[in-house]
């Protein structure tokens, strides 16, 4: 068997789909896979912000405070490398899926892709089935087409809404969201990216669909390069397939010299891009299987075999192995793995606690009444945890040194206390004119907050 791609489908060319594209509904295992996958996404998406930890949001991007709140970890702006290292994992993780399995994430986990075909779906229940839809859309206006149009947009900007205010409740609390907005008590700003998003989501499932992916994702333009030989693709079997063409259905097709595909089209009426996948790989293709579900049915109704468009790879359709340990998909899970370790043991290493010592710039030193030299400081104590801390702070460097601060310093969640303090020693036990010191702050309730941080002092 042969890989049937010809030179001009390799390449990347403008989208000639001009009109609309009406999407047949589709029942089958990969349909019914996406279903329950995007129900699962769909309601993980609206339920995670009602999750309660320890009395508040167990996950909190709080923006105004700077403050995101994962359960019990707290970050920080200081602590974004850790975000730089997620969005480095995902993008990896990304290859990896692509050079397996290809655009997958695009045909079945993309916000777009679930966004848009529930919004298809939406429309498939209001105006009908697909030739229903063409036909209302052909027809003059009556009071029957106003009626069909106005409610299936008063549903699509109910969905809207909902999605932008559980979006929006993942940076502001959700009971605090959702009670301004039945209030009409929200700020101008919450109301304004209410309308953004809700406005976003609508023009993109609604309206653009598909184009979205075509001409503004950039990954369906660069997603070929993560492509070999092993690639698992949703491909036409052309040698199998050709040549097309409709008969009856107990005739024997190789009377006609007819190849299995019956040419009935359902596998483009179903393609939410609108391709022929009979014209081999194309850029525009999600991987969503939906051609599959809906050639299977065919096939099956014809008593041929199944899977004349199935997933495969080009080493498959060549009569060859395909090989699951090669060099791109291993290097792409090894990065990925590697990354996540690394996030990992920073994790794990990492103190919810900062502290920054600064010394008056008026005063770098001074004599007491008693003739001993004091240094005074400012410790900034960042408390990066969620419940409330209390800390000690000693000092060490300098034999029989006396430190004047607090006993007990509170620091409420979030938030950083600024503690003056004052290091007082006898310039017998000083040999340099600049001794270092290190302040050491040690959490109370909780020893493994712990931080040292160093510095000067300063004799005449």
């Amino acid at each position: 068997m042969k890989f049937d791609i010809k030179e001009e489908d390799l390449i990347i060319k403008p989208y000639k789909q001009d009109q609309s594209i009406y999407v047949r509904e589709q029942k089958g295992r990969f349909q019914q896979y996406r279903r329950v996958l995007n129900w699962l996404l769909m309601l993980g998406f609206i339920l995670i912000p009602f999750i309660p930890y320890q009395g508040q949001q167990a996950i909190l991007f709080d923006v105004a405070n700077q403050q995101f709140k994962i359960f019990a970890l707290t970050l920080w702006p200081q602590d974004f490398m850790l975000v730089a290292g997620l969005f480095m994992a995902g993008a990896f993780a990304l290859f990896f899926v692509t050079n397996w399995l290809g655009r997958v994430w695009c045909g079945y986990v993309c916000p777009q892709t679930v966004w848009m075909l529930m919004f298809i779906w939406v429309e498939h229940k209001i105006e009908g089935t697909r030739n229903q839809r063409i036909k209302l859309d052909k027809s003059t206006i009556t009071r029957e087409k106003i009626l069909k149009k106005a409610a299936k947009h008063t549903v699509w900007i109910a969905m809207s809404v909902l999605t932008a205010t559980t979006f929006m409740s993942y940076f502001i609390p959700v009971y605090d969201l959702y009670a301004d907005l039945a209030t009409w008590q929200a700020s101008g700003l919450v109301v304004f990216w209410v309308f953004l998003f809700a406005l976003c989501t609508y023009g993109n499932a609604g309206w653009l669909r598909e184009k979205m992916c075509i001409y503004m994702c950039p990954y369906s333009r660069f997603q070929s390069v993560m492509f070999d030989k092993d690639t698992l693709l949703v491909t036409y079997d052309n040698e199998r397939g050709e040549n097309r063409g409709p008969r009856k259905r107990k005739e024997d097709p190789k009377s006609k010299n007819l190849g299995d595909c019956v040419d009935c089209n359902l596998c483009v009426e179903v393609c939410p891009a609108g391709i022929d996948i009979r014209n081999g790989l194309q850029y525009e293709c999600i991987n969503c299987g939906l051609c599959i579900d809906a050639c299977n049915q065919t096939m099956e109704k014809f008593g041929y075999e199944k899977d004349l468009i199935k997933y495969t790879s080009e080493n498959n359709m060549a009569g060859k192995p395909t090989n699951p340990w090669r060099l791109k998909l291993v290097g792409y899970a090894v990065f990925t793995v590697a990354i996540f370790a690394i996030m990992a043991i920073w994790l794990a290493v990492r103190v919810p606690l900062e502290v920054s010592v600064l010394r008056d710039r008026n005063v770098l030193y001074r004599m007491n009444f008693e003739g001993l030299i004091e240094n005074p400081y400012t410790l900034t104590i960042s408390n990066k945890t969620q419940q409330v801390q209390h800390f000690t702070i000693k000092v060490a460097g300098i034999e029989h040194a006396v430190l004047n601060a607090p006993n007990t310093i509170t620091v409420l969640p979030g938030l950083m206390q600024k503690v003056p303090v004052t290091l007082i020693a006898d310039a017998y036990d000083l040999s340099h004119k600049v001794t270092d010191v290190a302040f050491t702050v040690t959490g109370i309730d909780d020893p493994q907050l712990i931080l040292t941080k160093d510095s000067k002092f300063y004799k005449n």
